[in-house]
């Protein structure tokens, strides 16, 4: 069988790591950038063609089954929608959007056109992570009765100013988006919906730098009943602190906990005990600053598997769609926006 084709729109940083598993998964036939020597360098290491125009890239390469938008937040729904509107297949890096109309858009077009919309939500297969959807699945801590989510990361001025978009309104779209919207999926993904929100945001550390808040406490209630806590930062000193997740059940509590929700910190659970955990894989490294977990090695896995072996979808676009609505939600209420 012939390995399915992909191609990139996008040759940042995040690229690079898309570029390595599809050659380990699949075969990157072309990228697209609109600075050329980006282009062409990524082109020249991953020996694949190369366009600075996404439309000229779809229509002349016909055999590229799947095309990952790595490019801007601001620019996923545009590009997603394009690309699944050519008759190929999109996966899209977080956040899917900026918008929840956006995300509502790209689901329909992707109906329309009978094409996949992947998102990447790779922090759920840390296998803290996983062992803990086991316990929930399972029922294993009984009624969920609160939450607590810490996100202590650095970003400082250097992280904002290598970038033409980050930290702006429009492309970056806010803290939540950029740094720690896998973090907000898994809420959803463990614990289900969100029935209310207060929140409180504050740019500390970063005027004139970001268009948007460094930090923020947000108080959450479930629809389950659970009520949950997050307190976020990019103004850890120095380097990221902590990326943690404490859940208090009626028949236990567990931890996740490390830089990365990467982890097992404590564990205390009725007749039960979380063992032989395999270890987590390295977080994504850029040189000055590290971000979340590298597992889009799984995510490429589940791509492939999907369309080859019609596999169940483990980032579908519903979910990538709920991680906006919270996050929207909480800028709304952020802002004094009850209406």
């Amino acid at each position: 069988m012939s390995k399915i084709k992909f191609g990139i729109v996008g040759c940042g940083r995040i690229a690079e790591r898309h570029a390595e598993h599809i050659s380990n998964y699949a075969q990157l036939s072309a990228v697209c950038d609109l600075k050329t020597l980006r282009a062409e360098s990524f082109a020249d290491k991953y020996n694949c063609n190369c366009y600075t125009d996404l439309s000229s890239m779809l229509s002349n390469e016909k055999d590229i089954e799947v095309v990952s938008v790595c490019t801007p937040n601001g620019l996923h729904a545009q590009h997603a929608i394009q690309i699944l509107k050519s008759g190929k297949h999109a996966l899209v890096e977080k956040p899917m959007a900026l918008t929840v109309r956006d995300c509502e858009k790209m689901i329909k077009t992707s109906e329309d056109v009978n094409r996949r919309l992947f998102v990447v939500k790779q922090n759920r297969f840390n296998p803290p992570v996983q062992a803990l959807k086991s316990l929930l699945d399972e029922n294993r801590l009984g009624k969920i009765l609160s939450v607590q989510l810490n996100c202590y990361w650095n970003r400082n001025q250097d992280y904002y100013m290598s970038s033409d978009w980050k930290g702006t309104k429009k492309l970056d779209g806010g803290t939540l988006y950029t740094q720690f919207s896998h973090f907000i999926d898994l809420l959803y993904w463990l614990f289900g919906d969100i029935k209310a929100v207060d929140a409180f945001l504050a740019n500390s550390n970063h005027q004139g730098i970001i268009e948007f808040e460094d930090s923020g406490v947000v108080i959450l209630k479930f629809e389950n009943g659970a009520l949950g806590s997050i307190h976020y930062t990019v103004n850890s000193f120095k380097k990221n602190m902590e990326g943690s997740l404490t859940v208090f059940g009626q028949n236990g509590s567990v931890k996740i906990g490390g830089q990365y929700l990467n982890v097992l910190e404590y564990q205390e659970i009725k007749d039960f005990k979380i063992e032989n955990l395999p270890a987590s894989g390295p977080a994504n490294n850029y040189g000055a600053y590290q971000g979340s977990m590298s597992n889009h090695d799984k995510v490429y896995r589940n791509v492939v598997d999907v369309l080859t072996k019609n596999a169940t979808v483990m980032t579908n676009s519903i979910d990538g769609l709920k991680t906006v609505q919270i996050i929207q939600e909480i800028y709304r209420k952020a802002s004094g926006d009850n209406s």
